[in-house]
């Protein structure tokens, strides 16, 4: 897979994210994804997933994921990044800073190791990338 196939499936994945296009997901996410996170080591399916990617945008809405830097190979990507939401009762600035990584087969997400710092971090950058895959920056601040 070529990294310009590699941006390709992450403006997918940024639409599925920003816009909650979970039609998206199975060109996205391979049938079994293996995911080492909070929850710890496990394998979801394509439909596991969807539930609980609908789950953290109910929760939280109006989440954002700001990307602040990221790097493709023909097989992998990283991200740093942070969730900024307003918090669903008071309406004031939410953030979570965190580091992805993610291992691609077939074309699709198969495996991916997320590290997140405590609730309220962010990252100190200024300015953020104007979208997942680029490597502009604009002004929008992380809150």
């Amino acid at each position: 897979m070529s990294k310009e196939l590699v941006r390709d499936l992450f403006d997918r994945w940024e639409r599925v994210w920003v816009d909650g296009q979970y039609d998206l997901i199975p060109a996205c996410v391979g049938s079994h994804y293996i995911r080492h996170d909070e929850k710890g080591d496990r394998t979801v399916t394509r439909e596991d997933y969807t539930a609980e990617l609908a789950s953290v945008r109910d929760g939280r809405p109006g989440i954002r994921v700001v990307v602040y830097d990221h790097a493709f190979t023909d097989d992998s990507a990283w991200f740093r990044f942070s969730f900024v939401w307003p918090d669903p009762e008071t309406g004031e600035p939410r953030s979570r800073a965190g580091m992805q990584s993610y291992r691609i087969e077939d074309g699709k997400l198969a495996e991916t190791w997320i590290s997140m710092l405590a609730p309220d971090t962010k990252w100190t950058d200024a300015t953020a990338q104007d979208r997942w895959t680029s490597t502009s920056r604009s002004p929008q601040k992380s809150t």
